[in-house]
Parts: C-alpha cells; sequence; structure tokens
C-alpha cells in the first residue's frame, strides 16, 4: 500500500493549502483521497462512520478538532512518535496514525493486510520501525489473535510499542489482564468518529474534553464534549446528534454510562441494548458478559429479534472453540445453567463472530441472520 500521495493530501488540508479530503481504497487495496465541498470553514477530513448500526454516515471533522486531539493524545502518551498502521485506513482510527504522524513528523509503517491481518504480518511490520518511541491502534479481535499465537518475535515488538490503543468495541477483563500479564502498555480508548476517534483512555478524558451523563430524554447517555467534536454530518445524520451550550460542542453518543466520584467513565452498553422479552426487561450487555465468561466461547454478540410469542426474543451470535454438535451440545447446557429464563431463545455459533473491515462486529448482519433463525423455527 502506497501511501505518499495520500499523506501529501491530508498534509495540504490540515495546513490550509488544499481541500478537505475523504480517504477511500480500492478493490485492491490501494487509498486514494477525493476531494469533498463541506460548506465548512476549515474542514480537513470526511470520515464515515463504521455503519455498525445503519447507515454510515459522513462525518465533517476541522484542522483545529485534529489538532486539538493529536495534540491530547501526545500529551496523554507522553511523547510523539512512530506509528504502526494495522488498520483499515478510511476509518477514522485509520485516518488519526496519519494526522498524528504529520503533526510529529514521522513516517508511519503500513502493515501488509493483502491476506488479511495475521501476527506474521504484524510482526515483520513492527520490525521496520525506527524510532524510539512507537505506537500502534488495535481493535480487541486484533489483539486477541496477536496473544492466542505468540511467537517469541511477536511478543518482542508487542513489547517494544509505548502504548497499544486498543479501542473500536469493548474489551474483555480477561483480554487485557493477559495483555498486562505479557507486559504490554494497552490503553483501552472510546470515543467515534464524531470525536476524532478515542478521546478518553482508560476511563480518563483526554485534555480538552468534557464527559458528562445526560438527564431527562438524554438520561444515562454519554455525552463527549469539548475541542475534539467534529463539526457535523455531511448528511444523513441525526441532526440532534450535536449540540452547542455555553461555549461548548457536544455529541450524544448511543451509549449509557456512569461516572465514578473522581469522572472516570464506565461505559454501560448501547442505548438500544435493553430487550423487552414477554415484559421483562434484559440487558444484553449483561447476557453478553454471561456468555463471554462460559468456557469455550471467546466473543459473543446478543440482540433483541421480533417474536411473535415473546414480542421480542433473546438471540446471541457466539465465537465458540469447539463448533462441533457435541461442542455446542455442551455449551448449550451451560448457557441454561448460567442464564436461567434469560438464556438466548435462539443462536448461531461458529468460530468468530461476523466482523466489518475496521473489526468491529457487525451488528446489523447478525441480527439479520439470527432473525431469520428465529422466525424459521
Amino acid at each position: 500500500m502506497n501511501i505518499d500521495l495520500v499523506l501529501k493530501a491530508l498534509a495540504a488540508a490540515l495546513h490550509g493549502e488544499g481541500p478537505a479530503v475523504e480517504i477511500v481504497v480500492d478493490a485492491d487495496g490501494e487509498p486514494t483521497t477525493v476531494p469533498v465541498e463541506t460548506g465548512v470553514e476549515d474542514a480537513a477530513v470526511v470520515v464515515r462512520t463504521s455503519g455498525s448500526t445503519g447507515t454510515p454516515k459522513a462525518t465533517v471533522l476541522t484542522v483545529d478538532a485534529l489538532a486539538a486531539s493529536s495534540v491530547a493524545t501526545a500529551m496523554a502518551l507522553r511523547g510523539e512518535g512512530q506509528w504502526l498502521l494495522a488498520l483499515p485506513l478510511q476509518y477514522v482510527a485509520g485516518v488519526q496514525v496519519l494526522v498524528r504522524s504529520l503533526y510529529a513528523g514521522t513516517r508511519p509503517w503500513v502493515m501488509d493486510q493483502s491476506n488479511g491481518f495475521t501476527p506474521e504480518a504484524f510482526t515483520a511490520a513492527a520490525e521496520e520501525l525506527t524510532d524510539k518511541i512507537r505506537f500502534t491502534s488495535l481493535v480487541p479481535t486484533q489483539l486477541q489473535r496477536l496473544l492466542d499465537s505468540p511467537g517469541p518475535e511477536t511478543l518482542a515488538v508487542l513489547r517494544r510499542f509505548n502504548a497499544i490503543l486498543l479501542g473500536g468495541a469493548p474489551a474483555s477483563p480477561e483480554l487485557l489482564a493477559a495483555a498486562h500479564a505479557e507486559g504490554l502498555k494497552v490503553v483501552t480508548t472510546y470515543g467515534s468518529a464524531e470525536t476524532c476517534g478515542g478521546c478518553v483512555y482508560d476511563g480518563e478524558p483526554l485534555d480538552g474534553v468534557e464527559v458528562r451523563i445526560g438527564e431527562g430524554r438524554l438520561e444515562g447517555r454519554v455525552l463527549l464534549g469539548g475541542d475534539t467534536v467534529a463539526a457535523g454530518y455531511l448528511s444523513n445524520g441525526d441532526p440532534d446528534a450535536f449540540f452547542e451550550e455555553d461555549g461548548v460542542r457536544w455529541y450524544v453518543t448511543g451509549d449509557l454510562g456512569e461516572l465514578s466520584a473522581d469522572g472516570k467513565l464506565t461505559v454501560l452498553g448501547r442505548a438500544d441494548d435493553v430487550i423487552i422479552t414477554g415484559g421483562v426487561k434484559a440487558s444484553a450487555a449483561y447476557i453478553q458478559n454471561k456468555l463471554e465468561a462460559l468456557d469455550g466461547v471467546t466473543a459473543a454478540f446478543v440482540a433483541g429479534v421480533p417474536s411473535r410469542e415473546w414480542g421480542q426474543a433473546v438471540a446471541a451470535y457466539v465465537a465458540v472453540d469447539d463448533a462441533t454438535p457435541e461442542g455446542l451440545k455442551g455449551f448449550t447446557a451451560r448457557r441454561e445453567a448460567a442464564l436461567g429464563a434469560l438464556a438466548p431463545k435462539t443462536v448461531l455459533a461458529d468460530v468468530q463472530l461476523i466482523l466489518l473491515p475496521n473489526g468491529k462486529p457487525d451488528r446489523l448482519a447478525m441480527i439479520e441472520l439470527l432473525s431469520n433463525l428465529h422466525q424459521g423455527q
């Protein structure tokens, strides 16, 4: 993958010497930039959301927001350095690797993903880094793969990173414990394209970022405000997702959360993850956590699907170590023992969840499969 032209166009946009751009990747995996007329002063980049919960939205990020994000990240990580790009370039985490590199004056190294994400390809790319200060961004699925097949070379390059930013999806306590046991410097991040990517690190907001929990019609929602919030959507986005209050720009996330007495954020799950089945309210996040705690389950996705009998039925897509009939029979017994009446009525099992190109669970694809399966039962 040649990123020279992309870096040049992105640098021009950040310096106000060129139009705002969107990065696109063709069928051969080669990136290019497309100029975009946003109507927003100081716009630099248009980034599409992942589309994990609906139609992707075109998010407009300004020079000031990206600069604030880059500076705050460098402060949180205690330095600037060289970045390894292991995520899709067109999404916000990939764009930010380039933006941070441009502000730091370092050359990012791009991992070869022509054969997908593999520990071997990651290790080979990491070994090419020359700066003493090194960073990368991963999603939990990628880090899990690196730890599942850890050759000595892979562990060695992982330990050389000053920080491994981990975001895009919740990381299980077991994954974080395994990473820390291997001496890896993992930093969990929370944010989205609408906030220039991760803006809360290990539960703490970056400098210039504010976090609060909504009230009234937004009760329980995580609200993110401050310097890194996007200018808005180019089209087809919810106009109520952003608002101004007392000189601060805020973004309304789709997540529920709580703040500790010292201001640390805990994300509890999505606001739409409450399943009302037979008049009983069930938390998809709670059921997912229970499933992932079972032996042999590496990941789970839980949702409510339409049911003639129950209104909604609890359904789950699970990644299991043993997808044979015997293995699934044992899993069924364990899930019913752990969850009782809340055990999913419909289950699809495979060796891994269905993922989007950026490593996030493909919620819509799994919900469609689970809905079709439930209707056919």
